[in-house]
């Protein structure tokens, strides 16, 4: 049989070549990107522009508190000065209110941490119904505003004499931090084997001292990252302070950083910035000291021989 042909409607003929195409080459859709890539690349641009939208102040705050007349846009000063630090290194703007935001933050972190650990501790340890629904009442706690509260607060403090007191503000900051620090001290205690306790417990040891003895020692990075994440939120609590204390005297640097806005919406912009950075210089330090503690992980080795 004789091969059947195709016909003239069916035979394919060479169309006319493009000006300036050549043979071989890629067209334009063989040179897109990969859909990975371009993912990739969009998820790359997105997080520099976040980077950028938090390092653009903190340039600011640099470029602002060594310039004379500085104001809200971001330049380098012409000739850089450090009036503004001069003039906010003073004992009624920045020392007393430092000392008052350390006394302050720092009772209000001990008895945090203190009431934290002693209450996470038979939440982590003993087993009951009341946990879970505890736990998550704790857990809603830390949802409440505190604007809501302060009016009833208020009207308590003036009835048991603590307003305007350093340490019934230092008791509220504290109550109201506790919630969040007892959630993060169940867990990191969560991690600690039982074993090494019923060690203590045969020793003769009891509870509190196996608390003290055992379980916080071994710990020791959680406990830290509850302490500085207490001191970090309590540090930068505006609302509690200016409601509680009344003298001036007592304030601490969080509320003090209002005598930089003056009347008719005047702002002193370099001192602002000056103070801002010294504000900001503790929580640095602390961080700065304890970041090895913090990168070190929970450390067991030895606890347990076999």
């Amino acid at each position: 049989m004789r091969p059947r042909s195709r016909g003239p409607g069916r035979t394919k003929r060479p169309g006319p070549a493009r000006p300036g195409s050549r043979p071989g080459r890629p067209g334009p859709a063989r040179l897109a990107l990969p859909r990975r890539t371009r993912g990739r690349l969009a998820a790359d641009a997105a997080l520099l522009l976040t980077a950028a939208a938090f390092a653009l102040p903190l340039v600011w705050l640099l470029l602002a508190s060594v310039d004379a007349e500085a104001d809200l846009r971001v330049r380098v000063p012409a000739a850089p000065t450090a009036e503004n630090f001069d003039a906010v290194l003073t004992d009624e703007i920045t020392f007393t209110p430092m000392i008052n935001s350390v006394l302050l933050c720092g009772s209000a972190t001990l008895l945090t941490v203190v009431c934290a650990a002693l209450a996470a501790y038979p939440l982590s340890r003993y087993r009951s119904r009341l946990n879970r629904p505890y736990l998550l009442t704790i857990l809603f706690t830390t949802c409440l505003p505190i604007t809501a509260i302060m009016v009833p607060v208020y009207g308590l403090f003036v009835q048991v004499d603590l307003i305007d007191t350093m340490q019934g503000t230092s008791l509220f900051l504290a109550t109201s931090q506790l919630p969040f620090s007892i959630w993060l001290m169940k867990n990191f205690m969560d991690g600690v084997p039982v074993v090494l306790e019923e060690a203590a417990w045969t020793d003769g040891a009891s509870s509190l001292q196996t608390l003290t003895r055992v379980v916080l020692p071994l710990m020791g990075p959680g406990l830290t990252v509850v302490t500085v994440y207490t001191f970090i939120q309590l540090w930068g609590n505006f609302f509690v302070p200016f409601m509680l204390l009344l003298t001036p005297e007592q304030l601490p640097a969080s509320v003090s950083v209002f005598t930089f806005f003056g009347n008719y919406g005047s702002v002193i912009y370099g001192q602002l910035a000056a103070f801002s950075i010294l504000y900001s210089l503790p929580v640095l330090a602390l961080y700065i000291l304890i970041s090895r503690r913090l990168g070190a992980g929970f450390t067991l080795g030895g606890a347990v021989k076999g």
